[in-house]
């Protein structure tokens, strides 16, 4: 049942943080901002790379599509600490820094999460020997968001080797297996909002340039649910928001990733979980106004 928020003060200011060059075009910056405003929210788009923000102005702020912090992560970290003493943001900026390293994964793996097997490569490394464990590999930076720098190769193609080692001059890199299952549609995004799955979305595999590709919302599976719900218990904040990407591997789940930054929520998909998304904040606007 769904139930709606009491009122919000009038004068609530949000920031909903973006940057100032976008990647790509954020398809639910639009339907947000109405259904905030639409609730009485102050709700005003704002880039966390614009130098001249002042941040005291919002009463909340909350992190949607910082897309280019990969290209910067130490300013994105320092930027993190920063707002974190001069205003109330969300997810929490402790979280958000956890989550900027894809190394994440690597602990949660020692918790004992499935996670889809995958090579950590320090900056600097030589790699002139080595050989994939796997036919058919993913590369990409430990530090990304969407498909930024993400390539895929078979594992045979020198290219593959020359594009790792060239990365590693710049960067921390990962490479994964490309898992078949990803092309007949057993990969999904279970968006999660306010401690409840929401909805999920199958998505095609996606790399370098490649542009997303999501046609409707889907109702996650019992187990799939289960692995979500699971995982985001053993978070140590409650996050506003978060996204689960899973892969169904020869019978087995695996997390592809755990987005607590940045990831697109797919509210176009799914009204309930725009929806659910505008009671939350609304809820915490309440909660850093009294």
């Amino acid at each position: 049942m769904h139930t709606s928020p009491a009122k919000v003060d009038a004068m609530s200011r949000l920031g909903i943080v973006t940057c100032l060059e976008l990647p790509e075009p954020d398809v639910d910056e639009e339907i947000l901002l109405a259904a905030l405003r639409a609730k009485g929210i102050d709700a005003t788009m704002v880039a966390w790379d614009d130098q001249t923000v002042d941040w005291q102005q919002f009463d909340l702020s909350v992190v949607r599509s910082t897309w280019n912090y990969p290209e910067t992560p130490k300013e994105f970290k320092e930027w993190l600490q920063r707002v974190d003493s001069l205003t109330p943001i969300l997810n929490s900026a402790q979280t958000m820094a956890s989550n900027i390293d894809k190394r994440y994964l690597a602990g949660l793996e020692e918790r004992g999460v499935k996670v889809v097997p995958t090579m950590w490569l320090s900056q600097g490394s030589r790699i002139e020997s080595m050989r994939f464990p796997w036919p058919d590999v993913v590369i990409k930076p430990s530090i990304s968001a969407g498909s930024w720098l993400t390539k895929r190769f078979d594992a045979t193609n020198p290219l593959a080797l020359q594009f790792l080692s060239e990365s590693l001059q710049e960067r921390d890199m990962m490479v994964q297996p490309y898992l078949n299952s990803v092309e007949i549609g057993s990969e999904i995004a279970c968006v999660w909002i306010d401690g409840e799955v929401t909805h999920g979305v199958r998505k095609a595999p996606r790399f370098d340039d490649d542009e997303e590709s999501v046609s409707h919302a889907v109702d996650p599976s019992d187990d799939e649910r289960k692995f979500a719900m699971e995982l985001m218990e053993g978070i140590s904040e409650n996050p506003l928001y978060a996204r689960i990407d899973l892969i169904l591997h020869e019978g087995e789940l695996y997390l592809s990733e755990l987005e607590l930054i940045e990831p697109s929520l797919f509210f176009k998909q799914s009204p309930y979980a725009l929806e659910r998304f505008v009671i939350a904040v609304a809820e915490r606007l309440k909660r850093v106004k009294h």
